[in-house]
């Protein structure tokens, strides 16, 4: 049979972007259809830890400085606590605009000589290839890279899997000059909020809950300290809304269809992993396609989400315990090391099984606390 392409990405955001470039890197042809014209936006924390920002070098992508700002650790805040750590290592992580990335990875998918259909609604699958209208264009491999509503998931029957408990984020920017270099989650009793450096004079600001009543403007005066160092700070951005969660599938591929990003499942925005975490599952899906067998992406995705999930769910647990929050700060401020230990694990320099150590630890430190 003849193809008109090799690959037929369905999505045209960073993560679909993403696994064209991987896919064109090894020579394989792509096209790449979305129903929206570039930039395209997207409610997101902005931010790539160190092992995301692995993968966007891997893609041969570069976040100028003038466009991007480098962050260095995590810190953990509430109400009078404050804990921090750096990366391991001289390792740094990197926060850009959303629109900005968009822009810098189509440009790169371009120069690699990917096609494009913006602007293009796909209306469907089949073994022939997408539907695009009333055309139908014949290709080798599907991606679903189109969200986590995903529309080739459902068509390729591969919707089975966990129904999460969602939570509410909403995102804007504020012209204010930073005021550290780490990124920054703020623990309140309903929520937490985010702030990562965009630029030399710009604040990305993030804030989830469970409560789809309690927008950015509300939930700041829950979080005292992160709502002083943004008084007075113009907003320059609208607000933009997203649900986030973890969500997973039993499987993300079926015959010649594959998933990634969002469509594949989800990590908590918690973790700062989203779009690091597409973009290593793009050279991941590439190598499969390239050799013929999407069957060894199922367990690449899975080994890969197992990390994100698990540090999603140990720091979800003082999400709405404002006493388990107070405890947890104390310990990391007393015992630093053990802070430092979760931060390793959590960018990928610790193995997933060293979270029991990482557990350990922390009762051990409640019990000093305590005792």
């Amino acid at each position: 049979m003849s193809y008109a392409t090799d690959v037929f990405v369905v999505g045209g955001g960073p993560a679909g972007l993403a696994a064209a470039i991987a896919a064109r890197q090894r020579g394989l042809r792509v096209i790449v259809a979305d129903g929206m014209r570039p930039p395209i936006d997207k409610a997101c924390g902005e931010g790539f830890l160190p092992d995301g920002l692995a993968a966007v070098e891997r893609l041969g992508l570069q976040l100028p400085l003038g466009e991007a700002y480098p962050f260095r650790g995590v810190r953990f805040l509430n109400a009078t606590l404050a804990a921090e750590s750096l990366f391991p290592g001289a390792v740094s992580g990197m926060a850009v605009r959303r629109t900005v990335l968009h822009r810098i990875v189509m440009e790169r998918a371009e120069q690699l000589g990917t096609e494009f259909m913006w602007g293009a609604a796909v209306s469907g699958i089949s073994a022939n290839g997408v539907r695009v209208g009333a055309t139908t264009v014949r290709t080798r491999w599907i991606v679903g890279a189109d969200g986590a509503n995903s529309r080739v998931r459902g068509w390729a029957g591969l919707n089975r899997g966990s129904r999460p408990r969602l939570r509410y984020a909403f995102r804007q920017h504020y012209r204010v000059r930073p005021w550290t270099d780490h990124m920054e989650v703020y623990w309140g009793d309903r929520c937490q909020g985010y702030a990562t450096a965009v630029g030399e004079d710009l604040v990305c600001v993030a804030l989830a809950s469970h409560d789809p009543k309690l927008r950015l403007q509300d939930g700041l005066r829950e979080l005292p300290r992160l709502n002083d160092r943004l008084r007075g700070a113009e907003i320059i951005s609208s607000e933009r809304g997203a649900l986030t969660g973890n969500r997973g599938f039993a499987r993300v591929w079926k015959d010649n269809v594959a998933l990634i990003g969002d469509a594949s499942g989800t990590v908590d925005a918690i973790t700062g992993e989203g779009i690091g975490l597409a973009f290593t599952q793009a050279a991941a899906l590439a190598d499969c396609m390239a050799r013929a067998s999407l069957a060894p992406y199922q367990v690449e995705h899975r080994r890969m989400m197992l990390r994100p999930r698990a540090m999603a769910r140990l720091m979800l647990n003082m999400d709405g315990k404002p006493w388990l929050q107070r405890r947890t700060l104390q310990v990391f401020q007393t015992r630093p090391e053990i802070f430092h230990r979760l931060v390793e694990l959590h960018v990928g320099a610790r193995s997933p099984l060293d979270i029991a150590f990482a557990l350990d630890g922390l009762m051990l430190g409640w019990g000093l606390l305590t005792a």
